[in-house]
Formats: structure tokens, C-alpha cells, sequence
């Protein structure tokens, strides 16, 4: 089966059909990454409502900001008491796109309980890193902790490679039909550290509006070709990849 390994279902439009099409497209393992206290509930209800999803809990660095310590506490509170539903702590991490870098320490306090919660529950990390890839992998790094995701990981080459020597995963999303960066990205990293994703409804392969978890294909299949590998073969090895650090 292929495997969208993060999404946002809640954004998605006609969310039935949008599932209906991507399992008949050969998706069979769609994760959604809740960013706040009402999407990480909506995560978890789309798991219960669909067999093919699977919840991710986390908050997004910039949703992070707007709450309090206790806030914070009572959400890592709400996912340890979910942790049997879910597969991931996700959608976290660092952003100094849409955030100074005065709240630069703040987010980090904000994520390093994030990541402590996913080493307690022995479950990966699904890494936000926009404007701050440099800051978020010297901060995970301090951590002794390697089931970690780095999703859509824009940053240099030289921290592309970092991320493969620290055995952490790096996610493949459907913009690779396109982008250089991600073509060059498969190319250095290992298939064993390889995952796929479509970050729906963004990120559309064709630059279109309301991409789909179907469209994880098209990383499947630049895969493939850069690899030069069957694309069952493919298919396979990130399954392998999923069951390695994720099945629980």
C-alpha cells in the first residue's frame, strides 16, 4: 500500500470523496497531524470515522505561542491520555517564517516538551522546520532521540545530510515533481530513511488548489525513477519504513 505520511484531513474539502479517490488510487495508511487543541480532536475523531487514517497529536510552533504554560501542560495531558489512538507527536517544531526570533526560546521550551512527551511514549516526531531548519536540527539533536520525521525539510543540503547521518527520517511531498530540492534530497538520502507525503491540501504536485492524499503517489514514483528502483519495490521499503518506527 502506499502511505501519505502527513496530512491536514481537516482542511481538506468533501473529505469522503477526497478518501474514497486516494484508496482507490492504492493509499492505504493516510496520517493526519492535528497543530492545535480542536484539530488534534478532529485528528482523532478522522481515525475513528476511517480505517485508512491514522492521528497524529502535536501543536504548531506558532499555535504554541498563543497559549499558556498550563495550557500547554493540560494539552500534553489530553495525548498522553490518547496515546493508544495515535501513531505520532505531530505537527511540532520550530518556524521564524511567521514568527520573530524573539519567541525563538519560547518555541523551543514549546517543543522540547513535545518531543520529551514523544521519547516517553517511544513514538516518532513529525518536525515543522521552516525559516529555522538550522535552529530545529541542533535543537533535536540535543535530545538522543532518532525517531524523528523531518517533514518537508526545506533547509541546505549540508543539514540534509546531518538528518541522514543522525538516522532521521526525511518525508518526500508531491511538489517533487517539480522541485530540484527534493530530487536532490532522494538522491542523498538512503531509501531506508525515506518517507512519502502530500501535506494536504497544500503542496499540490501541479500547483493546484486542494491536493489530495492520492497525490502521495507522484513522491512514490520520483522515487523510483531517481532510484532507479520498481516502484513496488518502492512501495515495499517505506511500508518497511513505516513498521519500523511507527506500527504499534
Amino acid at each position: 500500500m502506499f502511505i501519505d505520511i502527513h496530512s491536514h484531513l481537516e482542511m481538506v474539502k468533501d473529505l469522503d470523496k477526497a478518501i474514497s479517490e486516494s484508496v482507490k488510487m492504492g493509499v492505504g495508511k493516510i496520517l493526519t497531524s492535528g497543530i492545535d487543541v480542536k484539530t488534534n480532536r478532529s485528528a482523532l475523531g478522522f481515525s475513528e470515522k476511517y480505517d485508512e487514517v491514522e492521528a497524529c497529536l502535536g501543536i504548531f510552533p506558532s499555535d504554541s505561542l498563543k497559549l499558556s504554560d498550563e495550557e500547554i501542560d493540560k494539552e500534553i495531558e489530553f495525548i498522553n491520555e490518547n496515546k493508544d489512538k495515535i501513531v505520532a507527536i505531530g505537527e511540532v517544531g520550530l518556524d521564524l517564517k511567521w514568527n520573530s526570533i524573539e519567541t525563538l526560546e519560547k518555541q523551543k521550551k514549546n517543543f522540547g516538551k513535545m518531543v520529551e512527551l514523544a521519547k516517553e511514549l517511544k513514538l516518532p516526531v513529525v518536525v515543522h522546520a521552516r525559516a529555522a531548519e538550522k535552529e530545529a536540527v541542533e535543537f533535536l539533536e540535543s535530545f538522543d532521540y532518532d525517531k524523528i520525521l523531518m517533514h518537508c525539510f526545506h533547509g541546505s543540503f549540508k543539514f540534509v545530510q546531518r538528518i541522514i547521518d543522525n538516522g532521521w527520517f526525511l518525508t518526500i511531498p508531491a511538489i517533487v515533481k517539480t522541485s530540484e530540492h527534493f530530487q536532490k534530497v532522494i538522491e542523498m538520502c538512503p531509501i531506508e530513511q525515506l518517507f512519502c507525503e502530500t501535506d494536504s491540501p497544500f503542496l499540490h504536485p501541479d500547483k493546484l488548489r486542494d491536493n489530495i492524499p492520492g497525490n502521495v503517489l507522484v513522491s512514490y514514483e520520483k522515487i523510483a525513477e531517481i532510484k532507479k528502483l520498481d516502484l513496488k519495490e518502492v512501495e515495499k521499503k517505506i511500508e518497511e519504513n513505516y513498521d519500523k518506527i511507527l506500527s504499534q
